[in-house]
Order: structure tokens, then C-alpha cells, then sequence
């Protein structure tokens, strides 16, 4: 356990959690605190926030994040060590969608994206796990996408950052586990939250040629905003699931798109790989 007094009582497992105010992040909030832990909830706006504080007074705390802002970064962690003595589960959640062929991807649009969704999250963790190691115990959820386990036309720099994050977080989990901290990834397909409502999800300019490999998916994300298969509340269930389970997963795809993405994607892979397996293996020094 952690040597740290706390300075408020925690009930059950005491999570931090960012970009909580709303989709998977609310989903996963709101089923911590359906099992009686206690949620250190972050957000941009955390007044959004405010029906879950009054519901749950006392286990669930909205906290101002930009998970950007590695200052900040620093000083939520600090503050729910003080406050609780512990952090159980760290989950980086955070992010937002682009769309865009990789030519028509700004500088700026592409390492925005990045420190969201991977130095964001690293540097969360870096800041977390400390703790954890001193507690002896842990776990830390990287919200990923099934765009971070494959990719394709328009979302090159949405991928990008994903994979990786899932990189660093498969080494994480090889580092970390002796300490007894769990690294889950997860992979949600389509679910329906406003990830992809119009305002929300951003595109980059367009530049005249990938109308046929890009142009589809402009329209089309959009247009699928509020008839996604997924449902937030059973993802948030399956991930307490996995942390429950004997044997946790480093990966966990979430949703059929999903699952029917990963198969396919690893036969294409095998299949590929099988084809120019004597290439690969021609390659060494001679004798």
C-alpha cells in the first residue's frame, strides 16, 4: 500500500480518469461508480460532470484536465494521491477523431492529435506509476481503437497515434508486470457516442484527387452518429470484466466491427507474411 496519508476516505478502488464528461469515458465513470469505487473524474469543462458528483458525493470528484498540459498532468496526480493515498486504475481516455488522406494532414493537425493521444497518456502514466509500483499493484487502461490495431484510407493520422500508443503500452506491460500493475489496451469499434457527430469529429482540408479513397468516409462518419452498433454501457462492463478475469488481456477488441476487423486483418497479415517467407528468410549473412 501506499505510504502516502490520505486526506479523504476512498470506497473500493480509487480510479482517475480523463475525458470523462462524456462516450466511452462517462460509460467507464459511470460503472466504476456503479461498483462502488470511488472516480476521479477529468475533463476539459468538468462542469459537465456536476449530475455525477451530485449523485455519488464523496466518490465521484470532477477535476479540470487538459491532458496536454503536462504541468496539469503533474498536478492531478499529485492531488489524488493526496486526496486518496492511491491511484487503483488510470485510465487514458481522452481524444478526439480526424479525418483526412495523410497529404492533406497539417503539421499542426497531426502533433495535436499525437499529444493527445499518446504524450498525453504517457506522460500520465509516467506520472502514475510510482505509485503503483509502491502500492505493488495496478492497472493502466490505454482507450485505443481498432484503428490502432489496423488502419486505412482517411484515418492515417488518427492511426498513427494509436499505434503508437499501443506499442509503448505492450512494452509497459512487460516492464510493469512484476510490480503487479496490468496494462490493458482496449479496442472499441463503432459505439455510439458523439465521437462522431458533426462538430465534434474533425476533418482536415481536402485536396482534390482522394475523392474515391477518402471522400466516402467524410460523409459518411458522420452520417452514421447515433446508429453506431456499440453500446458504451456494455463496453464499460466488459472492461470491468477483463480486470476481474484471472488473466486480464492486453489487448481487448470491443464491439463485432471490431472483432471482425481483428480476424481479418490477422489473416491478411498471416497470409502475407506465409507469401514471402522465403524472401524474409534469405536475408541473413551467407555461412
Amino acid at each position: 500500500m501506499s505510504t502516502d496519508t490520505p486526506t479523504r476516505t476512498a470506497t473500493g478502488r480509487v480510479w482517475l480518469i480523463t475525458g470523462a464528461s462524456s462516450g466511452l469515458g462517462r460509460a467507464i465513470t459511470e460503472a466504476a461508480l456503479a461498483a462502488g469505487d470511488t472516480v476521479v473524474a477529468t475533463a476539459r469543462q468538468p462542469k459537465a460532470l456536476h449530475d455525477l458528483t451530485e449523485a455519488h458525493p464523496g466518490r465521484a470528484v470532477a477535476v479540470q484536465l487538459d491532458v496536454t498540459d503536462p504541468v496539469r498532468v503533474a498536478a492531478v496526480v499529485a492531488e489524488t494521491v493526496l486526496w486518496y493515498g492511491r491511484i487503483d486504475v488510470l485510465v487514458n481516455n481522452a481524444g478526439f477523431g480526424l479525418v483526412g488522406a495523410v497529404e492533406e494532414t497539417s503539421e499542426q493537425d497531426l502533433r495535436e492529435l499525437m499529444e493527445l493521444h499518446f504524450f498525453g497518456p504517457a506522460a500520465l502514466t509516467r506520472a502514475v506509476l510510482p505509485h503503483q509500483r509502491r502500492q505493488g499493484s495496478g492497472v493502466i487502461i490505454q482507450m485505443s481503437s481498432i484503428g490502432g490495431r489496423l488502419s486505412f484510407a482517411g484515418v492515417g493520422a488518427y492511426s498513427a497515434t494509436k499505434f503508437a500508443l499501443e506499442g509503448l503500452s505492450e512494452a509497459l506491460a512487460a516492464e510493469v508486470a512484476p510490480f503487479g500493475i496490468k496494462v490493458l489496451i482496449v479496442e472499441p469499434g463503432s459505439f455510439r457516442t458523439g465521437f462522431h457527430a458533426r462538430g465534434t469529429l474533425r476533418q482536415s482540408v481536402p485536396v482534390p484527387g482522394y475523392e474515391q479513397t477518402v471522400g466516402p468516409l467524410r460523409t459518411a462518419l458522420p452520417d452514421s452518429d447515433g446508429r453506431q452498433p456499440g453500446d458504451p454501457a456494455k463496453a464499460a462492463a466488459a472492461i470491468l470484466a477483463a480486470l476481474a478475469a484471472e488473466r486480464t488481456p492486453l489487448r481487448l477488441p470491443l464491439g463485432n466491427d471490431a472483432a471482425d476487423g481483428v480476424f481479418a486483418h490477422l489473416d491478411a497479415a498471416r497470409a502475407e507474411a506465409l507469401a514471402w517467407e522465403p524472401t524474409s528468410r534469405a536475408t541473413d549473412v551467407d555461412g
